[in-house]
Parts: structure tokens; C-alpha cells; sequence
């Protein structure tokens, strides 16, 4: 199923790019990335939700893909949901919130901080409040790894590859393409803002914010599903726990053969278990 291109108007005014797929008057479900990804990590997913009923939506976050940079460098988390909130307010019904990673927490903040309608329902992509820090250091270690740009797309495949041993190495030009941007040096940049990366970002709020995520998971009271992947170096057996307990009403599925990147690792069980949570558990909302 092809997409077509959109753009939303984010808060303070960013703009922001979206891919959108299935029919206008379809139940909405926005498909929020993690850091350092584009829109384009969810088009597998949004074509399978497209072709089971869904308005499928992928939101590039701000300072990602082709979304606007931030003029003052506001990368935070609650900016972030911020986002999420006004392109909910942008659509005809509350919609789904899929995120994974960064774009989890987001779209935790925005639903559980909120005294208002946000969302019908939330699925959360291998992120919890509890992750392993060497994971969430090696996510970041990535990132940092790359600001210099790479003189080919084969040596950013190379850095690909390096990081996620468990997958199948591939050169796909077309591919890189959509998370590389070639700059005035002549190299291939990823494709986000490097200012993303100041203030020791991770894909988790630190320490000292801790508490506003704890906060907002205990606000949660929409259908919420948590998916983990087995193979996971974030998302430990204990995170899961005290996530569960935090939100008791959230189900749980666990995608083997799976990392932290869940959907790009295995599509079509990741798809599969979005699908059957929504069919069975979500109720959408009516239009506001």
C-alpha cells in the first residue's frame, strides 16, 4: 500500500513530517520512532495496520528526518510530548500512540501527564522507567559514534552492522538514503539534528526526572500493550515487572529473535501482535 506525504504543526510551531496510510475516515494510530530513526522505520507496520482498518500515521519527531530542527536546541523529553499532543489535536479522533524507545516515552508523557483525552490506547516499543544502562550507553555510544558523517554509504553500513550483530548484514543505497542526509563536506550524516544529542540525551529521562515518567505511568488508564524484545540489552525481566505493576491493566508481548529495534529486527510478528491488540482491546474514540 503506498503512503502519501503530510506535514503537522508541532508545538511552539515546528513542522513536522509524517507518511500516512489507510483511509482519512479510518481510526487513527500514530507511529512515533526512537532517537536518532525517521518515519521511515515504521513503513512495513503502517502498510499491515492500513490494510487491517487503521489510518496508520508516521510521525518524523522533531530535529528527525524531515521534521523541522529546534531554533533553540529544545530536545526534551516534555517538548517531545508536547509535539505528540498538538498532532493528536490535529486529528479527527484520538488516535493510537505507538512509540518506541524515545518515541515511547513520549507518548507516555503525553497521555499520562494530561488531564484531558490525548490517546485511545498506547503501545509501548521496548522502553520501561527501569532499563539497563550499559544498553541505553551503547544506544548513545552509536549515536555519538557517527556525528563525524561517513565518507560512503558502505562504511555507514558497516556501523550498522557493528551494532546490530543479530541481523543479516545488507548494503541497501535506497534504504540508508532514508536515515542518511548528505552534507556540504561531502559525507553521509544520520539524518537528525546532532544538537539532539547535548545534555547527555538518552532514551530515557535521567535521574533527576525520573519521577515525572513514574508519574505519568500511574496516569495511564487507556488499553496499553508493552512490547519487549527477547533480545532486548534495554528492556530487563525487572523493568517489565515494575512497568506491569505500574500500569496493571497493560498486557504484555514478547517478540523473539528481536532486540531494541523491534519492528526492524521482526516486522511481521511485531505487526501481528500491534494488530490483535488493537482488534481486541482498543475501543477508538469518537470523533471530538
Amino acid at each position: 500500500m503506498k503512503s502519501r506525504y503530510t506535514r503537522f504543526e508541532g508545538f511552539e510551531g515546528i513542522s513536522l513530517a509524517a507518511d500516512a496510510w489507510g483511509e482519512e475516515a479510518s481510526p487513527p494510530v500514530l507511529l512515533m520512532h526512537g532517537g536518532g530513526q525517521t518515519r521511515h522505520a515504521w513503513g512495513p507496520t503502517a502498510s499491515a495496520l492500513a490494510a487491517s482498518g487503521w489510518l496508520a500515521i508516521a510521525l518524523d519527531l522533531r530535529g528527525h528526518g524531515d521534521s523541522g530542527w529546534a531554533r533553540n536546541g529544545d530536545y526534551s523529553f516534555t517538548t517531545f510530548a508536547a509535539d505528540c499532543i498538538a498532532v493528536c489535536d490535529q486529528l479527527e479522533t484520538p488516535p493510537v500512540l505507538v512509540g518506541a524507545s524515545l518515541g515511547g516515552v513520549s507518548a507516555i508523557l503525553a497521555e499520562g501527564n494530561s488531564d484531558r483525552v490525548v490517546s485511545s490506547g498506547l503501545v509501548i516499543v521496548d522502553i520501561t522507567p527501569q532499563s539497563n544502562a550499559a544498553g541505553i550507553q551503547r544506544i548513545k555510544d552509536f549515536m555519538i559514534s557517527g556525528l563525524g558523517g561517513f565518507a560512503t554509504l558502505e562504511e555507514a553500513a558497516d556501523a550498522i552492522a557493528a551494532y546490530t550483530p543479530h541481523r543479516e548484514r545488507a548494503v541497501n543505497p535506497a534504504g540508508l538514503r532514508k536515515v542518511l542526509r548528505l552534507g556540504a563536506d561531502g559525507r553521509w550524516h544520520w539524518h537528525w539534528d546532532p544538537r539532539f544529542m547535548d545534555r547527555g540525551r538518552t532514551e530515557v529521562p535521567g535521574p533527576d526526572f525520573q519521577g515525572l515518567f513514574e508519574a505519568a505511568l500511574a496516569n495511564v488508564h487507556v488499553p496499553t500493550l508493552l512490547v519487549r524484545g527477547k533480545l532486548s540489552d534495554v528492556v530487563t525481566e525487572e523493568g517489565v515487572k515494575d512497568f506491569l505493576a505500574r500500569v496493571p491493566h497493560a498486557k504484555l508481548a514478547d517478540v523473539s529473535d528481536a532486540a531494541h529495534m523491534v519492528a526492524g529486527d521482526q516486522n511481521d510478528v511485531f505487526s501481528s501482535a500491534v494488530i490483535g491488540f488493537l482488534e481486541n482491546d482498543v475501543k477508538p474514540r469518537l470523533p471530538r
